[in-house]
């Protein structure tokens, strides 16, 4: 309904504006008229007439633009309240997550860490990705807060769930049905007259064949072509002829350094390559029993071409020709001695490392492996002498982080990942077994570093069922740093070597360590005070175990 802009009262429906008192036509006067003067009575018209009462009407026409004025005021104020309790809750939040990632909180953060829930839909053919998302942590967790206390929370949480079970080993069938080629590449027996594991194979090729052409080691890597070069210049010369067949002499390892990475493996094989009896593969590090036979060169470039067990044999025929031209010489012919040169393996991986079984081997029992590496070495090679390098593996894990982090290392970020890491692995125990969640693929590459690795204990346990402990050979880093003369005569005395001329001898302990820390990395100081306390509390009752195992409280690693 429209109004009079002069006096304000409602036009009539017949539009009789020209009864208004106001508005009665262009004579009016404004100074003369009495509404105009101030009165506020005004007869009000219903349907063109008059009414017979007066109906008042207060009409205060001058306070109409101050109420419009009023209510602007009111709005600009309510939208200055709003503006300033977003920039308020901006600036609380901000204080929340900056304090507790540097650990500045005056009270604890309101954001709880928990355990992972299981999912039971997770299956074995889904993707890698799909399944490393169940193992996610969340955006504000742990791994931001340097709390000692809330974090042995997790600790306490993860001893509770240790458990030290043993491990049915498979039998010999089943172990067959997995791998029927590598089986029939393998004989059963080997050479009498050799201390290593050696025997004669048929060769089918010609002079023009290369014998090398489809090793995967080669085709792979650059850096092992010249090796391979080389032995594709001195194979004929050192194949066996018989009866117009030729033969090539065939070699598995003697003795494996099966772990772990980051203790001393390198010096180790460094100074045991020096005695004259004792020959390594072609590659210190093959990885193949781990990852190469499955076509893992990295995880996360996901799978290549299998490596067949030829390509592993092929990397100790420099060794296999010392070894023929010991068996082909006249004193072995005819005083019937046995040749003594021993082969030794490297892969710092062998001992932990089996993250590939998910994606091959069913028949899995609440998500733990049904085969193992030591179950396959020891169907072929049950004499097999297995050697075992450990450090304190709170020390480990630090040196493990320096060397394989890329960028941005620091103590800092070390604890943050600890911290990490430790959640995670606390969400897997409580779903699964032990043993199921240190051999969990997803869950070991979810983690930022590899805690898994230093619990030694649960994988010797594992090589205990399968070797007996006389064939299993463990030494502390700590020990060898200290007295490395006293540890290579250990090695010497288990792998039954001859023995040494001083010269050889001084020249083995002697000379200076292998891979030892980066000085860019040393620069970077010790690990955190509170980091090394978290991590003494998580090792410490698998510590405990493997000195029981081990009759050596040495391996509780108390006064490092």
């Amino acid at each position: 309904m429209r109004h009079c802009i002069n006096c304000c009262i409602h036009l009539l429906p017949n539009d009789l504006h020209r009864q208004c008192f106001r508005c009665r036509g262009p004579d009016h006067n404004n100074q003369k008229c009495p509404v105009c003067r101030g009165e506020n009575r005004i007869p009000l018209y219903t349907d063109s007439k008059q009414m017979k009462w007066l109906a008042v009407l207060e009409v205060r026409t001058d306070h109409c633009e101050s109420w419009n004025g009023f209510f602007c005021l009111r709005k600009g104020k309510l939208c200055s309240l709003m503006f300033g309790l977003i920039i308020m809750t901006l600036v609380m939040v901000s204080y929340i997550l900056t304090g507790a990632k540097h650990g500045l909180l005056l009270i604890p953060s309101p954001f709880h860490y928990g355990a992972f829930a299981s999912n039971p839909s997770l299956m074995d053919n889904e993707s890698l990705s799909d399944m490393k998302d169940h193992y996610q942590p969340s955006k504000i967790n742990i791994s931001y807060v340097k709390d000692y206390p809330s974090i042995k929370l997790i600790i306490d949480t993860i001893t509770s769930k240790i458990e030290f079970i043993t491990r049915q080993r498979p039998d010999l069938e089943e172990l067959r049905k997995q791998e029927p080629h590598m089986f029939s590449v393998i004989p059963n027996k080997f050479l009498p007259n050799s201390k290593n594991p050696c025997w004669y194979e048929e060769y089918r090729g010609n002079t023009t064949t290369d014998p090398y052409a489809t090793n995967s080691y080669a085709l792979y890597s650059k850096r092992f072509r010249i090796i391979f070069d080389y032995l594709r210049k001195v194979f004929w010369n050192h194949l066996y002829h018989y009866k117009d067949k030729h033969y090539r002499l065939r070699c598995l390892p003697h003795f494996y350094i099966i772990g772990q990475p980051k203790c001393g493996t390198t010096d180790l094989y460094d100074r045991l390559r020096l005695h004259p009896d004792v020959r390594f593969s072609a590659i210190k590090e093959p990885h193949w029993w781990t990852r190469k036979r499955f076509g893992i060169i990295r995880l996360r470039d996901g799978f290549h071409d299998r490596y067949p067990v030829e390509d592993y044999l092929d990397l100790f025929d420099l060794a296999a020709h010392q070894i023929q031209s010991v068996l082909q010489s006249d004193t072995v012919k005819e005083r019937g001695k046995r040749n003594n040169i021993i082969i030794g393996e490297a892969s710092a991986s062998t001992m932990w490392d089996n993250n590939a079984w998910i994606f091959f081997y069913d028949n899995s029992t609440e998500g733990e492996p049904p085969f193992l590496i030591q179950d396959f070495i020891h169907a072929f090679q049950p004499n097999a002498k297995l050697i075992i390098m450990l450090r304190d593996p709170v020390e480990r894990l630090y040196s493990d982080y320096l060397y394989f982090a890329s960028a941005n290392k620091s103590a800092e970020d070390f604890h943050e990942k600890v911290a990490e890491s430790l959640q995670l692995f606390e969400g897997c125990v409580l779903d699964s077994s032990l043993r199921a969640c240190v051999y969990n693929n997803t869950l070991n590459n979810a983690m930022p570093v590899r805690l898994q690795v230093g619990l030694y204990v649960v994988y010797l346990l594992d090589w205990l069922t399968v070797f007996n402990k006389d064939q299993i050979l463990v030494l502390r880093l700590e020990d060898h740093a200290s007295n490395m003369r006293y540890t290579m005569h250990m090695v010497f005395q288990f792998l039954d070597l001859g023995p040494l001329s001083e010269k050889q001898e001084a020249l083995i302990t002697k000379s200076p360590a292998s891979n030892t820390r980066r000085p860019e990395d040393r620069s970077l100081g010790p690990m955190l005070p509170t980091t090394k306390a978290i991590l003494r509390d998580f090792y410490r009752p698998f510590n405990t175990k493997l000195a029981q195992v081990l009759f050596d409280d040495a391996f509780l690693w108390k006064r490092t």
